[in-house]
């Protein structure tokens, strides 16, 4: 495990719901990237169930986020685990704080089209 960083996946099921996966992604290893931003606002279409606008990582500096997905599961996400979300065409996911510091300061890092994630899941 020295060599990856954990991540979680959120992704579309056929039958439109939404999904996780825990996994990983690689260290040492460039990905091909164009563009970045950090965010610590909200925009009023995240306060609600939403699909992914794009596929990006969100990289979490600060902050403890629970996620729910479609699918009726859920997840915290935390600075250290890596979140991918490719679930850009069915109802999406949502949020909400897991702590009571109501901060969440996140990078957006947008993916190409068909560009590779370097994603790995594990097997639970």
């Amino acid at each position: 495990m020295e060599h990856q960083i954990p991540a979680v996946r959120i992704f579309d099921l056929p039958n439109g719901d939404s999904a996780f996966e825990h996994g990983f992604l690689p260290t040492n290893t460039k990905f091909d990237i164009t563009t970045f931003w950090g965010m610590k606002i909200f925009e009023d279409w995240q306060h609600g169930v939403h699909p992914a606008p794009r596929r990006q990582y969100v990289i979490t500096l600060k902050g403890k986020i629970h996620f729910h997905v479609t699918d009726g599961t859920g997840f915290i996400l935390e600075p250290g685990i890596i979140l991918l979300v490719e679930d850009v065409n069915g109802k999406g996911h949502s949020w909400e704080f897991a702590s009571q510091d109501k901060e969440w300061i996140r990078l957006y890092v947008p993916l190409e089209t068909n560009g590779h994630t370097f994603f790995t899941p594990t097997s639970d």
